[in-house]
């Protein structure tokens, strides 16, 4: 250990943004392990790299005694005096015992630690880096597949897309790019786990900011979201600002913005509803693109419903296929809705 080795671990700890000090504490007790593999384990050993030399001393702690009983950790009050002229019986004296070999024994032990620590400060940073990104979309390609779960190359890195997340009506293949929310980043001893999902309701929300500005600068808000992925989604939207349309603006031009989002979710039906303080006349909404004639509201002990009266001829529009519409009506909502023909209501 020398000046060189101290330059390359200055170098080591300023490419990859780690405290010297750790580095050090890290070498010091990889040589404490060292030397007692080498030289036998019985004594307490401390170990002390100088910062500006890197010269690697190994000190045995001894145990000041009047009889000396296992010379390994004790020495008679003569000896010790001569290490510290103060030191007294039931003291302990640092005494040098850094064999001759003992340069080239650092140097390696060292290089391993330093390595080490490299690789586990760069899981630590690329874990801190996709942390932050909990909550966003980020963008993959297609690496395997396997019955349970699609791996997602992002780079140094991959993300692992489980069966429960993948939209139903979906089919991958090698090599695609794909856009997925990144729902969870866990921390393990081989780097970041990243869990990504196609089906949860926030990536809905994420790729309208990105497709409409209004939703980003914040004049049109969205209120709630409900999903049945890879069939269909509603969102209810507000704005925030006079003189905005906010189901228009989701939309777009020719339906273009929503289109996109419809491509980017494989053809997901997305009905984009306005939003409104007044319970009633949001339910109305909720249940677009059907009419509705009247909402009734009833605040029950077994929970809030609303009977909803439709035209005849709308009566399966409102309800939709296997129920759909009715019930994202109800989750985006947070009502139970009961839906009648006109015929029936006025039975």
């Amino acid at each position: 250990m020398n000046k060189e080795f101290m330059s390359a671990i200055n170098q080591v700890c300023h490419e990859r943004q780690l405290p010297k000090e750790v580095v050090l504490e890290a070498v010091e007790a990889a040589l404490i392990s060292a030397y007692k593999r080498n030289f036998g384990a019985a004594q307490t050993i401390t170990a002390k790299i100088d910062p500006e030399t890197g010269e690697a001393k190994v000190f045995v702690e001894k145990e000041v005694v009047a009889e000396v009983i296992d010379d390994k950790t004790q020495i008679t009050l003569e000896e010790a005096r001569k290490y510290n002229p103060e030191a007294n019986v039931g003291d302990v004296v640092h005494i040098e015992a850094t064999p001759a070999d003992f340069g080239r024994i650092a140097a390696q032990t060292a290089k391993q630690v330093i390595l080490q620590r490299i690789r586990e400060a760069e899981r630590d940073s690329l874990y801190n880096s996709y942390a932050e990104r909990e909550g966003e979309i980020i963008n993959g390609t297609v690496q395997s597949i396997e019955p349970h779960q699609v791996t997602l190359s992002l780079g140094k890195v991959e993300a692992i897309l489980p069966r429960s997340e993948q939209i139903p009506t979906e089919r991958y293949s090698i090599g695609r790019r794909l856009r997925a929310y990144v729902s969870e980043v866990q921390k393990t001893s081989r780097g970041p786990t990243i869990i990504v999902s196609r089906t949860h309701r926030n990536m809905l929300r994420r790729l309208l900011e990105l497709e409409v500005p209004e939703i980003y600068n914040g004049t049109v808000e969205i209120k709630a979201i409900a999903r049945e992925a890879g069939y269909r989604s509603k969102v209810a939207v507000a704005a925030l600002q006079e003189g905005v349309d906010p189901v228009g603006s989701c939309v777009g031009m020719r339906g273009v913005r929503i289109q996109s989002i419809v491509n980017e979710l494989n053809g997901e039906k997305i009905d984009v509803v306005q939003w409104s303080p007044d319970v009633a006349t949001f339910i109305a909404n909720g249940l677009s693109p059907a009419k509705v004639l009247n909402v009734m509201l009833e605040d029950g002990e077994d929970g809030r419903t609303a009977t909803v009266v439709v035209p005849d001829k709308q009566l399966s529009l409102a309800i939709g296929k296997e129920g759909q519409n009715a019930r994202l009506a109800a989750k985006l909502t947070g009502w139970r809705i009961d839906i009648k023909s006109a015929t029936e209501a006025a039975e």
